[in-house]
């Protein structure tokens, strides 16, 4: 299985805090990492997004065809946005459109099996691929891209 985390582009100050809103530096981080994603994305990807509005306009510069999911929400726990994308049994790749420090501890879960958690930059992507070795099961980091990288 294999498991992109991408952290919404920046956004507004302000609240509401879901209806916060890309700036026009998010917008462009979103566009150049959904030029860089839609390149290398694997054939039936599954799109989750939280519903907040910046990850919802995040999402949408790579594609209209996602779900829309309220477990990956602001406060969603590592272990719910799991549950959710149905890690570490799930077959194929699923692409995680959400939040820090979620996404952050996530990342440290399941490669370091730590709960301190990572700092995922905006607009960033992790890739995570779950694979058996040796009759054990590895997650290893296949990649990790901040839009400005690019």
């Amino acid at each position: 299985m294999e498991l992109i985390l991408w952290r919404h582009a920046e956004a507004e100050d302000g609240m509401p805090d879901l209806e916060r809103e890309l700036t026009g530096k998010g917008r462009k981080q979103a566009d150049k990492m959904a030029t860089f994603l839609r390149a290398r994305l694997p054939e039936h990807t599954r799109i989750l997004v939280s519903p907040a509005k910046r990850t919802q306009q995040t999402a949408l510069a790579l594609t209209k065809h996602y779900i829309t999911d309220e477990a990956l929400g602001t406060s969603a726990s590592p272990q719910t946005v799991l549950d959710a994308v149905g890690w570490p049994d799930g077959d194929g790749a699923v692409l995680v459109v959400g939040h820090q420090p979620t996404l952050g501890q996530i990342a440290a879960m399941l490669l370091s099996d730590s709960s301190a958690g990572y700092s995922i930059k905006k607009g960033a992507v992790w890739w995570l691929v779950r694979k058996a070795n040796e009759g054990d099961f590895q997650t290893n980091l296949k990649l990790a891209i901040a839009p400005d990288s690019l």
